[in-house]
């Protein structure tokens, strides 16, 4: 299911390989400063409670599965973006986006909480909502680019609306 274009350089930009996350990032910035700024002002107003054990163990469980997804989307982003390749396998056989759902629903709010803050899952749902405004953009570009093995790859997502 993998595509390779031969029309593709040899050489990626960074732009390429970014996607939409320079977006998702700068859309976010001013909500990570103003809570980051709230949450040392007004450290009691963020608390998540502890966190008790049990938020403590889902934490680390999600964090760590969240991580590995990211870790992986990035992996197959810079081995396979540079080749012009469609990536359609692990976690993108699952999701469009993996790289930026990871961040924001497994990472972000997990690690948060880790952190004893909701600041981590404020930020997560910005991500999130920032990914839903931009990715839409990325993927015209990738329908263009691969034409109906993005359609096909596309269809096939097991969760096509996360």
């Amino acid at each position: 299911m993998n595509r390779v274009l031969s029309s593709h350089s040899a050489t990626t930009s960074l732009k390429t390989l970014v996607g939409s996350g320079d977006r998702i990032g700068l859309f976010t910035l001013p909500f990570l400063v103003v809570g980051l700024i709230l949450n040392v002002a007004y450290p009691t107003s963020f608390d998540a409670g502890g966190p008790p054990t049990a938020l403590r163990v889902a934490s680390i469980a999600v964090l760590a599965v969240g991580v590995v997804i990211w870790a992986l989307s990035a992996m197959l982003i810079v081995a396979r973006v540079p080749r012009g390749e469609l990536i359609t396998t692990g976690p993108y056989a699952w999701v469009r986006h993996p790289l930026y759902t990871a961040v924001a629903l497994l990472v972000l709010p997990w690690l948060g909480f880790l952190l004893n803050t909701w600041l981590g899952a404020v930020v997560g749902v910005i991500v999130y909502i920032g990914s839903r405004l931009f990715a839409p953009a990325e993927e015209v570009v990738l329908a263009k680019t691969f034409g109906g093995a993005w359609t096909d790859y596309a269809r096939a997502v097991r969760i096509p609306w996360l």
